[in-house]
């Protein structure tokens, strides 16, 4: 899957999740002693014991299509018969535009900018996080997202008011690489794929920094490199719960929230939904639709019978 470029957490550690849960359901039974038949069995099992929603039951799917596929050499049928999950999905939660005024002014100083980027750019938390000095525009008040979710490249907006606070960030960023060059054990910062051997001495240059770094440095597991890493998504995920406490919003807020309402607020404002689209990086417009569901501009448009008593 690492050969593959699949995202280590998301999707590599989710996949390792449900094939273990997958031999565990067969009584330890080895994969290649199994196929289609205990594929349905499992299957169905997570719909009618488990009661799991369609997008979970659609990666378990996936993840057992890999395993037979590319591990075991034998795919899966084309014609699988399972119950299919109809468990419905989700609202997103959003936030009006005064809860987000209110969570930002109780938002951690250190995390602020992180925030105010998930929010003034709909960007998912990891693109936030992954993002490199180099991949802010600021001629064009845009940021360059590489190898998004689906490894996917956009281009997304920027909030010209968050500038002096980025020009500031990476005052910091450079800050940090001038003490790591002073360090002989220094290694550079993680290139991805193969760019590291493309350009072997860019990975010590400022441009390919972290705009979020950690303020240690440590070990790749992987290569066992000393290198500087961004931050860890919990702390970014603290934050954002914190603030939402400290805010008083009784919601079940997330950084993915902060997404949500982006997409929301940018429709309110009479975006065009491939606009909004094209700004989330989704495939399918019918994905981006559900945020029209949010407005609820159809039942918003009907004046109740009520009000006319």
């Amino acid at each position: 899957m690492a050969s593959k470029r699949y995202a280590k957490r998301s999707t590599i550690e989710a996949y390792l999740f449900w094939i273990a849960a997958y031999i565990r359901f067969n009584n330890m039974q080895h994969p290649s002693s199994m196929g289609d038949t205990q594929v349905e069995l499992y299957l169905n099992h997570l719909v009618n014991s488990q009661n799991v929603a369609q997008g979970t039951q659609a990666q378990a799917l996936n993840a057992l299509s890999f395993l037979y596929k590319e591990i075991i050499k034998c795919p899966l049928s084309l014609s699988l018969n399972f119950v299919k999950s109809e468990r419905p999905r989700k609202l997103p939660v959003v936030l009006t535009q005064t809860e987000v005024s209110m969570l930002f002014k109780y938002c951690m100083a250190k995390h602020y900018l992180a925030c105010a980027l998930l929010y003034g750019s709909g960007m998912r938390l990891m693109e936030v996080l992954r993002l490199r000095v180099q991949d802010i525009d600021f001629d064009y008040s845009c940021v360059r997202i590489w190898d998004g979710k689906g490894g996917k490249n956009r281009v997304v907006t920027l909030a010209t008011e968050l500038i002096p606070q980025i020009r500031t960030q990476i005052q910091l960023v450079e800050s940090y690489l001038q003490l790591d060059l002073n360090n002989p054990l220094f290694c550079g910062v993680f290139m991805p794929h193969l760019l590291r051997k493309k350009y072997p001495n860019h990975d010590k240059q400022l441009g390919w920094q972290y705009l979020f770094p950690s303020y240690k440095l440590s070990i790749d597991p992987q290569s066992k490199q000393l290198r500087r890493h961004h931050i860890d998504e919990k702390q970014l995920q603290r934050a954002v719960k914190k603030a939402a406490r400290d805010a008083q919003i009784n919601k079940h807020v997330t950084p993915h929230t902060l997404r949500h309402s982006f997409a929301t607020h940018l429709l309110q404002s009479g975006a065009d939904i491939r606009t909004v689209q094209a700004q989330l990086g989704h495939s399918d417009v019918r994905t981006t639709q559900i945020y029209t569901h949010v407005l609820q501009q159809g039942a918003n448009g009907v004046i109740s019978p009520f009000s006319r008593l």
